[in-house]
């Protein structure tokens, strides 16, 4: 489910939080589902379960999950904040066409070279 790499300059915490938000967005993990327990997943992980209740509360504080007293934390329906994702990404995008036509590039060149990328 979530890795660590300790060869990642990225504290444990935030890698814990990207990989769960990388598993929510991609709808790997659905709405409704339960996360491991905060000490569950330190003890797969090998870490401390502060580390592991950090990064669930800033999931929560994102609004990718929720918390049921007694219960646990489960996955929030998160279809809107991956449209708002994609309309970000789509802004910057659109940032950087702009900067590159500054610099004399044609966009319909910069597209195509996009596309050779995929």
């Amino acid at each position: 489910m979530i890795q660590i790499d300790y060869h990642d300059r990225r504290p444990i915490y935030e890698q814990i939080l990207s990989g769960f938000r990388k598993l929510i967005l991609t709808g790997i993990m659905q709405p409704e589902e339960q996360l491991p327990s905060v000490r569950s997943l330190a003890m797969e992980l090998s870490t401390n379960p502060n580390t592991v209740q950090k990064a669930y509360q800033e999931l929560e504080r994102q609004g990718f999950i929720y918390t049921i007293k007694g219960r646990g934390n489960f996955v929030q329906n998160v279809s809107g904040l991956r449209k708002e994702r994609v309309e970000e990404i789509l802004r910057q995008m659109e940032k950087l066409l702009s900067e590159a036509e500054e610099l004399g590039e044609r966009r319909e060149d910069l597209l195509q070279q996009l596309r050779g990328l995929m």
